[in-house]
């Protein structure tokens, strides 16, 4: 059973920083696009960052883009998401997931920026 496992959120102040993690289990990712996604309360479900096989990035939001990095560990695994100048309006439960078409909901990991 296919399973990706987010972790590495947290309660952090504007401006602070988290580095999320995605753990794959039964899957190779290094044979997927990989994305990070997030859903704020009363909203949809939003791409934030993507990763090709080869290991270069994409992303769509501007505001994203200058702030937050994705990154893969083949050998390991992973998947990451360095998060930096955080603000308010990051905060949202983040997901990992293949992209462009999501396979694999996992329950995601809390990211909260508040005073």
């Amino acid at each position: 059973q296919v399973q990706l496992v987010e972790s590495g959120g947290g309660l952090v102040q504007p401006g602070g920083s988290l580095r999320l993690s995605c753990a794959a289990s039964r899957i190779s990712i290094s044979a997927y696009v990989m994305g990070w996604y997030r859903q704020a309360p009363g909203k949809e479900r939003e791409f934030v960052a993507g990763i090709y096989r080869t290991g270069t990035a994409y992303y769509t939001d501007s505001s994203v883009a200058g702030r937050f990095t994705i990154s893969r560990d083949n050998v390991k695994n992973m998947v990451y998401l360095q998060m930096n100048s955080l603000k308010p309006e990051d905060t949202a439960v983040y997901y990992c997931n293949t992209d462009p078409i999501q396979l694999y909901w996992g329950q995601g990991t809390q990211v909260t920026v508040s005073s």
